[in-house]
């Protein structure tokens, strides 16, 4: 595997883990309706991969699979790309989760799931956290109600010790019917997180409706800021906006030529949390809350280049080669 390592991360520090919590799927991906590729997926899932590829190391996935050939492909796709499996629960009699997903003329994709939330699993398996570890997680598994008293538990103790705690809202369209149930959930998350990022797609689906457009600065001033005090609002590839109590700013992004978007957003929160890793591992600690705008940029840009490397294929990751210079 040919991969990047920074020696200032490694020598002389305890290690850092950057842990995520979140679900696993294999996404089958069409385009003009017809199969072009099926790579593993999963929002955090996505993320861990490319932090893997650029890290070789320091990663840890908490998640479940059905005990099945669909299990066994993901498992050994995460230890062949340096995530630890110690804590994957692998359910008997159960079927791993799938996708199907319907790229349109952009590239964007329309999703079909097919998933048993009722009866996932991750019985009590975490790993401890340290301070100065990073959690990564979100999406539908993080307010699941079935899974939610573990979860809880889980941040919770997470935020207690320190750790830096990185939250993508990531919210489907398929779950506006849970909104009611799952949204104290979500502010419960937020007022642990030391960053919430989402797309403004989320927020329109959460707070919003078609005949009524929210923006992000409205997002943040009513929904965000008495929970997590630092926002960052992607939007395709319009410019990404960033609140804090400080800063207010927006960072362009580039243009590019993509053949697919699925990992678009969940590799924009790799690129922010090999940045944050990279500071801690230097000695640094950020105060985000007071970091300046320059910080930021620094972070967002990571994520930026992360999510633009991997709009140009049908991964849902960056490559193995994939460079930080």
């Amino acid at each position: 595997m040919n991969t990047i390592k920074h020696p200032s991360l490694w020598e002389g520090l305890v290690r850092l883990m950057i842990i995520g919590i979140g679900e696993t799927i294999l996404d089958i991906i069409f385009k003009n309706d017809q199969p072009v590729a099926a790579v593993p997926g999963g929002s955090t899932f996505n993320a861990l991969i490319s932090l893997g590829r650029v890290l070789g190391g320091s990663v840890l996935f908490v998640t479940e699979v059905g005990n099945d050939h669909v299990g066994d492909i993901i498992v050994n796709f995460l230890a062949d790309n340096g995530v630890s499996t110690d804590y994957v629960n692998r359910r008997d009699n159960a079927k791993s989760h799938i996708s199907l997903a319907f790229l349109d003329e952009h590239n964007d994709a329309q999703y079909q799931f097919y998933k048993d939330h009722a009866n996932v699993s991750i019985e009590n398996n975490f790993p401890e956290v340290k301070k100065g570890d990073i959690v990564i997680f979100g999406s539908f598994f993080a307010v699941n109600p079935v899974l939610r008293p573990l979860v809880k538990a889980f941040l919770e103790d997470a935020h207690k010790v320190g750790a830096f705690i990185y939250y993508d809202i990531n919210f489907r369209a398929s779950h506006i019917n849970d909104i009611p149930v799952i949204l104290p959930a979500i502010i419960e998350n937020m007022k642990m997180s030391s960053v919430v990022r989402g797309s403004l797609e989320d927020f329109q689906y959460l707070y919003a409706s078609p005949e009524s457009p929210i923006t992000a600065a409205e997002v943040y001033e009513r929904y965000i800021k008495t929970h997590c005090p630092c926002f960052i609002c992607t939007n395709g590839g319009k410019p990404v906006e960033l609140f804090t109590p400080t800063v207010r700013a927006e960072f362009p992004t580039a243009p590019v030529k993509t053949v697919s978007t699925i990992g678009a957003g969940d590799n924009f929160n790799a690129g922010f949390v090999y940045g944050v890793y990279k500071a801690y591992g230097e000695g640094k600690e950020p105060a985000f809350e007071k970091m300046p705008v320059e910080a930021w940029q620094s972070l967002i840009a990571f994520g930026q280049r992360f999510s633009s490397a991997v709009c140009q294929s049908f991964n849902n990751y960056v490559d193995k080669d994939f460079r930080i210079s």
